[in-house]
Order: structure tokens, then C-alpha cells, then sequence
């Protein structure tokens, strides 16, 4: 379909806003839905932090989200909600409870403390600001990937981590995109190579087109024996989900995390996937939701390997390399 952008907003009632400090070497990406929006979520990784994300267990009462957040600085980081929940309140956005709307905004953060950036912000982390001001440059169409918003300060224990997005119709015509900071304890690239785990899932050349390696070395890569690390995103579609079903989907998300990361899912990862559904459209059948949930494992992936090959090097003294600068000609 020639309106695709390859990206989470490709779902219509979908917009993404960053909010990026480079020297901070740090950031926040808000998911605003213009509806609230049927969500679950999961989390695998044994070193997680978030928020509200327990009411996203398919038991819990509330049923729909306003927003997504995504944010660095480890536990600082999130303030990061409190100011998307600020803006959302300035728009009249919120579950109801009595006379009050209280927005909706479950946040995973990510661990980018330890990456050269300035991280002396005095008494009060800047996240709360930051967050704000995510929300208000959120938009439709196009954003930029690699070091920006959540994936600022995103590495990997072979190259630079980044922001990603990846997007997919269904045979039905559903669409289900990912959006991911890539900030993995693991590898997203092979040995000491360029090629991408995630690469059997390439689409149109998306990070570079060079396929797999003729041997894969799969001896275990991290970042460090001591570092908590975290990738975090979501999974969005515009088929009609009930919030067990979402739940499915973070699941299947979690699959392509798991194709695109080595190892994944480690002790002290924190990884954690959302999903929600606009139901712009509908459906009610198991075929459709097992086609859904076999695409959003391939959009994650991808989405990986992109915010990866976008990345560019933290503008700081001993910033880890970038894919771009270990391969500037794509090998």
C-alpha cells in the first residue's frame, strides 16, 4: 500500500511525539492514541520498571489507555508520565471517576545512566519536563528513528541502541505496527559483524539489505556482567481486540524481540512489551488474531534491527560506536 511510512502511526488515531537532550544523552517518546485504546502489555525481562503497568494484566478493570510512554533514566525516568499525564489533562483526556478525568499512561524506562551523557540535573529529574513536551510534539505521519526520543541513550553490547518502527497489513487488510528502544543487554548484530539477527524478517532493504552471515556466531555478547539493560516499545493494530487478545499480542511482540536480541530476556533485562488495539476496524475470529500475532512478532523484529541501523553515535567523550561507524560501507 503506497501510504505506508513503515512506522507505528501507518494505524490510523495513532501519533508519536519525542522529546530528545543530547548532551543528557537521554529521552522520552510518548504513543498518543486519539481514542482511548483497548491495552495489555507483558514483561519478560527480570529487571523491569514501569508504571501502571499492572493494570494492564487482562484481569484488571480499566480496559483502554490514552497514551503509551517510553522513557530513559532508569527509575528517574519515570517522571516521564506525570507530564504526559499533564498535557493529556489539559485536553480534557482521562477514565472517568466522578466529576474527574484521570488519563491513562502505563511507562516502561530503560537504563541509560551509565552512557557518557550529563546526568547532573540537580534535585529534580528533567522527565517530567521532558514527557510534556513529547506530548506536545506529538504528530501523524513521519518521526525520526535512531538516537532520539527513548532511544537516545539506547546501546547494545556491540554497537549503539536506537529508536525502531515497523509496520504490516494483514491478508485481511489489518494493519499492526511496532515501535521499540532498542537498549538490550545482548546483541542485535551478529558476532563481530554488520548482519542483523532480524534479518530473515528484512523488508525493502529497511537496515541495509545484507542478510545473514554464512556462519552465525552465536557465543553470548553482553553489555556488561553488572549493567541492567532494558528494551521496551509496543505493538499497536487497528483490528478490534478485546484486552485478552492484546494481551496475546504483547506475547507475540515479545517472540520478535527474542528473534531480533541475543540473549533476551535475561536476569537483568527489563524488557517489556505493550500492545493495544484502535478497533478502527473489526474482527472476531481466531484466524485473523493468529495472523496479527505472527505479524507483530515480524514488525518487532524489524522495528529492532531499524532503530539499531538508524542510531548515530552519542556526541560525547567514549560514546559507543554507532552500526554506521563500525560499517560505513555496510561491512
Amino acid at each position: 500500500m503506497p501510504d505506508l511510512l513503515n512506522l507505528i502511526t501507518d494505524i490510523e488515531g495513532v501519533s508519536v511525539g519525542h522529546a530528545t537532550d543530547l548532551a543528557l544523552g537521554s529521552g522520552v517518546t510518548v504513543i498518543i492514541f486519539d481514542e482511548p485504546a483497548v491495552a495489555s502489555g507483558t514483561v519478560l525481562g527480570g529487571a523491569p520498571g514501569g508504571r501502571d503497568t499492572g493494570l494492564l494484566d487482562p484481569s484488571m478493570t480499566v480496559n483502554a489507555v490514552d497514551a503509551f510512554v517510553l522513557s530513559g533514566g532508569s527509575a528517574f525516568g519515570l517522571d516521564a508520565a506525570g507530564g504526559v499525564q499533564a498535557g493529556l489533562r489539559e485536553l480534557g483526556r482521562g477514565f472517568v471517576v466522578g466529576p474527574l478525568r484521570i488519563p491513562i499512561v502505563p511507562q516502561a524506562i530503560l537504563m541509560d545512566l551509565l552512557n557518557g551523557g550529563d546526568k547532573d540535573w540537580g534535585l529534580h529529574s528533567p522527565y517530567r519536563d521532558m514527557g510534556y513536551a513529547a506530548l506536545k510534539a506529538a504528530a501523524k505521519g513521519a518521526f525520526a528513528l535512531g538516537t532520539t526520543g527513548a532511544g537516545t541513550g539506547a546501546t547494545t553490547a556491540t554497537v549503539k541502541g536506537g529508536l525502531g518502527s515497523a509496520s504490516a497489513v494483514s491478508s485481511t487488510g489489518h494493519r499492526v505496527a511496532a515501535i521499540v528502544a532498542v537498549n538490550a543487554l545482548g546483541s542485535a548484530t551478529i558476532g563481530d559483524g554488520p548482519h542483523f539477527w532480524a534479518a530473515p524478517f528484512e523488508k525493502d532493504a529497511e537496515f541495509g539489505g545484507l542478510g545473514m552471515p554464512d556462519v552465525a556466531d552465536h557465543r553470548m555478547r553482553l553489555k556488561g556482567m553488572n549493567t541492567p539493560a532494558t528494551t521496551i516499545g509496543a505493538v499497536v493494530t487497528d483490528a478490534q481486540l478485546t484486552k485478552a487478545e492484546a494481551h496475546r499480542l504483547s506475547l507475540a511482540g515479545h517472540d520478535g524481540l527474542a528473534r531480533a536480541l541475543l540473549p533476551a530476556h535475561l536476569p537483568l533485562d527489563g524488557d517489556t512489551v505493550f500492545a493495544a488495539s484502535t478497533a478502527k476496524h473489526r474482527r472476531d475470529d481466531m484466524v485473523s488474531l493468529m495472523e496479527l500475532c505472527h505479524l507483530a512478532t515480524i514488525v518487532m523484529a524489524r522495528a529492532i534491527a531499524r532503530g539499531v541501523y538508524a542510531a548515530t553515535a552519542l556526541p560525547v567523550e567514549g560514546a559507543q560506536k554507532a552500526w554506521r561507524d563500525r560499517y560505513p560501507n555496510g561491512h
